[in-house]
């Protein structure tokens, strides 16, 4: 297959996108001077950042933003207590129509928030009329204080419905619910949304979090002249949370709505696994702040050369293609069992390995000290692989399955004399 037939446009809710790239409402879509630069490097739309009605004065904190770094890895998390746009109504709808104006190619989604429900009417009304294709409503920002707002709606699913409802019967143009990951069961609230007549839903928003302590203060970060915050935790640490919530939806019968996928974001591989779980649309915040808007462009790079190389020429194609094999646990066959092997030819030396398995695993290894190389007991070995986790040097260690005559020893039992003193009848059901 040719790479130029590739084709990484995206149907989503009857609007067509160049590709499934999008900016997230957040501080990397606050104007169209920045929005335009994004649409310049590649991103096929912006879903722009949240609207206020000028009713309610929007003063961000300062400083703002925190990072959560883990060891010398910076940006891993980042901890946010901005709030909404803090710029005018009017000053907003003007760069819609100078994108609209601009890139009429490109897709403009206005993300609104309202503290009333005739408030949700109007944002929805004054965005359609100023060129919005789509609204993302925003049920879901975890740090705004004011009741009624963000995540405070996200946990009231019948608020949920009842705005989505608002807003759907004073606009023609798609609604998407953006639900909040501080909650257990997303498809719950996502239901309610639909049945307010929501089009699609996207997730997740950023996990309500601390993201570090002042030690000489004892201050939680950002520290905001001598005070902290609970407040959105987004990036790369919270990847594994999104397409937890992104794959519950996805299998979702009762819900079968279009899935715009966030949080955590930063490589094409990331976007694929979304999609790979439903995801038809991707948004992308902290990988942007990380690294600029460039990033898009690596991302489409990744994304049509993988489709080339599996010979499937429509992303469309990758929407879900995972969530056949994603069961619940009972599912397993656990007759089928294996073990770690080991290539110590490019091994190190460093013994981490061994300390790990000793100390969180199976105790499955011994330590060669004149070659300073790991000795596998393979009937101790627990699969676990978190020596695999460890190792400084990839592809050393990988998985093998045995075969099914294959026996793994029991764990030690220090002192059998013992169990002649044990105070316990078995358990037995009735």
């Amino acid at each position: 297959m040719n790479k130029n037939d590739i084709d990484l446009s995206i149907d989503f809710c009857g609007v067509k996108f160049k590709n499934p790239f999008l900016l997230s409402s957040s501080p990397v879509s606050n104007s169209a001077e920045m929005v335009a630069r994004s649409f310049e490097a590649g991103w096929s739309g912006v879903v722009f950042k949240t609207l206020n009605s000028d009713t309610t004065p929007i003063i961000h904190p300062s400083p703002r933003m925190n990072e959560y770094g883990y060891g010398n890895k910076r940006l891993v998390g980042l901890q946010n207590v901005e709030m909404i746009s803090d710029r005018t109504l009017k000053d907003n709808l003007t760069d819609f129509l100078y994108l609209k104006k601009k890139y009429p190619g490109h897709v403009l989604i206005s993300s609104i928030m309202g503290f009333s429900n005739d408030e949700w009417a109007y944002l929805a009304k004054v965005s359609e009329d100023n060129g919005a294709d789509m609204l993302e409503l925003n049920f879901s920002c975890p740090h705004m204080a004011v009741e009624g707002a963000g995540h405070h709606v996200g946990q009231a699913f019948d608020l949920i419905e009842k705005f989505t409802s608002t807003v759907k019967q004073c606009v023609s143009i798609p609604v998407i619910a953006k639900m909040t990951p501080n909650i257990t069961d997303m498809t719950e609230p996502a239901i309610y949304a639909k049945q307010g007549g929501a089009d699609a839903i996207s997730a997740i928003n950023t996990v309500s979090g601390i993201s570090q302590i002042d030690l000489d203060g004892f201050i939680p970060k950002p520290n905001v002249f001598g005070l902290g915050s609970v407040s959105g935790t987004s990036g790369p640490a919270i990847k594994p949370i999104g397409l937890r919530f992104i794959s519950d939806m996805g299998k979702c019968e009762e819900l079968s709505l279009p899935l715009s996928g966030i949080g955590g974001i930063e490589t094409w591989i990331d976007a694929l696994e979304y999609i790979l779980l439903g995801a038809s649309t991707i948004q992308v915040t902290t990988g942007i702040i990380h690294y600029g808007y460039g990033i898009v462009e690596d991302m489409i790079e990744g994304l049509t050369d993988f489709m080339n190389e599996k010979n499937i020429s429509k992303v469309k194609d990758l929407v879900g293609k995972a969530l056949p094999n994603l069961k619940t646990t009972d599912k397993f066959d656990l007759k089928r069992q294996g073990r770690a092997q080991y290539d110590l030819a490019k091994c190190v030396g460093c013994g981490q390995c061994y300390t790990v398995c000793r100390d969180a695993g199976g105790f499955a290894l011994d330590w060669d000290e004149q070659k300073r190389r790991p000795v596998l007991i393979e009937d101790k070995c627990l699969s676990c692989m978190i020596c695999s986790f460890v190792c400084p040097v990839p592809d050393i260690i990988s998985y093998k399955e045995m075969p099914g005559t294959w026996k793994r020893k029991d764990a030690c039992v220090m002192d059998r004399s013992l169990e002649t003193q044990i105070k316990y009848q078995p358990f037995k059901l009735s």
